[in-house]
């Protein structure tokens, strides 16, 4: 079976396709499948795919509901062992990056990850090696760097294509925090992620938040209703709260658990200005 299989979701982004796909052919390891799904571009990519069809081993040029449907169609043609998503103006940091992330498959772990740089502002974006509900809580994997394997699909659930911005975000914090699934953290830099998608929009922010409500609400009640038992209104001081939250940190229980409200309070509150800590 191939082990890794890249796929590539484009819709009339010629320039950005251009730039994914030079930065796939052109790996110095040459064993991996090439999936581009394209959603009828009308810009000229289908010329681009059909000039690159000797290194594509599956494309398909056809109207989709969006790019969580894009990326669906890209897992049930998938045959490798772990796939990537280098959507249409991602693009992989060097030539080297998918040999050197071959060789760290051994394992097979459900997740392998590694780190980014953002397009726009060449920031390098690093990411923990021990993954909580409170990092999901607040961020998630750059699906440009995250190795999935093919069964976490089929054991989890496929990409809501119901969700607009957030499905890979409710793949990955369920996968790791609901079904326990494997992880191991990559430290190089995988990708460079194009800062234009739609998670990058300042209008898609207002929707990124309604739909990560909406998940946690589905999939996670319990700690939320928690959090409001907990962390609302309580007749404490900040300072008296700081502290009993510091001696929770320390104490063995919370070592044993993932405190995800815990540590977001301690964060918050080691951000506000109290004259009396």
């Amino acid at each position: 079976m191939t082990k890794l299989s890249i796929i590539t979701i484009n819709y009339n982004n010629i320039e950005g396709l251009k730039k994914t796909i030079a930065s796939v052919v052109n790996q110095t390891y040459k064993e991996f499948e090439y999936i581009v799904i394209d959603g009828g571009s009308k810009d000229g990519s289908e010329e681009v795919i059909s000039n690159y069809k000797s290194s594509i081993d599956y494309a398909v040029i056809e109207p989709d509901s969006g790019v969580y449907n894009a990326m669906n169609k890209g897992i049930y043609k998938a045959n490798g062992s772990y796939l990537l998503f280098l959507n249409s103006g991602d693009v992989l940091y060097n030539s080297d990056v998918l040999a050197k992330v071959v060789g760290r498959l051994d394992k097979e772990y459900d997740f392998y990850y590694g780190d980014i740089v953002l397009s726009g502002s060449k920031k390098h974006k690093s990411f923990p090696s021990k993954l909580s509900f409170s990092f999901f809580y607040i961020k998630s994997l750059p699906h440009q760097a995250t190795f999935i394997k093919r069964t976490v699909f089929d054991n989890v659930f496929y990409y809501n294509e119901d969700l607009k911005v957030n499905s890979d975000w409710e793949l990955f914090s369920c996968a790791i925090c609901k079904y326990n699934c494997t992880y191991e953290y990559l430290n190089f830099i995988i990708s460079v992620m194009d800062t234009n998608g739609m998670s990058h929009d300042p209008k898609n922010q207002e929707l990124i938040k309604k739909e990560r409500t909406y998940c946690l609400e589905k999939h996670f009640p319990l700690y939320l209703e928690d959090y409001k038992k907990l962390f609302s209104d309580v007749p404490y001081f900040e300072i008296n709260r700081f502290k009993m939250l510091k001696e929770l940190e320390n104490s063995f229980f919370s070592k044993k658990i993932n405190s995800l409200f815990l540590k977001i309070q301690l964060r918050l509150l080691r951000n506000k200005s109290v004259k009396d800590l």
